[in-house]
């Protein structure tokens, strides 16, 4: 019997999807073309159209990941273990892309590809908690421990969401500030348009691969199960077929 959770993800993927494409679509004109250059990057600026949305959406992720351990460490389901699984494989890639990004917009604006800013630092921490949590779910054998054990390594890391969104407000750091806190926001319209376009693009594609990739968990955990107990049956046969009370007297 297939979850509700599986049947909504199944009526609603194709629209999330096509969602994230017109958005994606429409802001990439917005921001590499219509927009206006940056008065101090000039051009360059060009690649946080891009870089952004990319960053914003791998702390979408791991916060899916966090609220998904939570719950499955409440409520035991499996598919929310899938979904875990899921959302922590697409936020390692998004973070992964955001620190590419990041690297080629700092190459022209603060002329080196990498330097030890709070802000870096503390997203490349976040990207290796989550190979981290990859490589356990890879090397732990037994399904209820690699789960469990999985669930409490994404909540603990999760304090570092914070220190990534903050660091720049802490510490005294390259990396530009805010552009939105309290004090407002630091950025003029005909950039943040295509920017927030962007953003809300790349969270509907999250979400889109993030139905997809666990349905594909889901099947082939089901497919796991099957196979096992088609091999316990068989075993059970054959252990049947091998006893002496089974043989024929001569």
């Amino acid at each position: 019997m297939i979850s509700a959770l599986i049947k909504w993800m199944q009526r609603y993927e194709g629209w999330v999807g096509a969602g994230g494409g017109l958005c994606i679509l429409a802001g990439l004109y917005l921001g590499l073309v219509a927009s206006p250059p940056d008065y101090y990057q000039g051009e360059v600026v060009r690649i946080m159209y891009v870089h952004v949305p990319l960053v914003q959406t791998g702390m979408l992720a791991y916060s899916t990941l966090f609220i998904g351990s939570l719950w499955y460490l409440w409520k035991r389901d499996p598919i929310v273990d899938n979904l875990c699984h899921a959302a922590a494989g697409i936020s390692a890639f998004f973070t992964a892309l955001g620190l590419i990004t990041g690297s080629i917009w700092a190459k022209p604006t603060w002329n080196t590809w990498w330097t030890w800013d709070a802000r870096l630092v503390s997203f490349a921490v976040m990207f290796l908690i989550l190979v981290g949590y990859l490589m356990l779910r890879t090397f732990v054998d037994d399904p209820e421990r690699e789960a469990r054990y999985a669930a409490v390594l994404a909540i603990v890391g999760f304090v570092d969401l914070p220190i990534v969104h903050f660091s720049v407000e802490w510490w005294r750091t390259l990396h530009q500030p805010l552009s939105f806190s309290m004090r407002g926001v630091s950025m003029s319209k005909p950039m943040l348009i295509p920017l927030g376009i962007m953003t809300v693009g790349f969270s509907l594609t999250f979400f889109y691969m993030l139905m997809v990739r666990t349905q594909m968990l889901y099947l082939d955990h089901l497919l796991t199960a099957k196979k096992g107990r088609l091999l316990s049956q068989a075993h059970l046969s054959s252990d049947v077929g091998s006893s002496p009370s089974s043989l024929s007297t001569p």
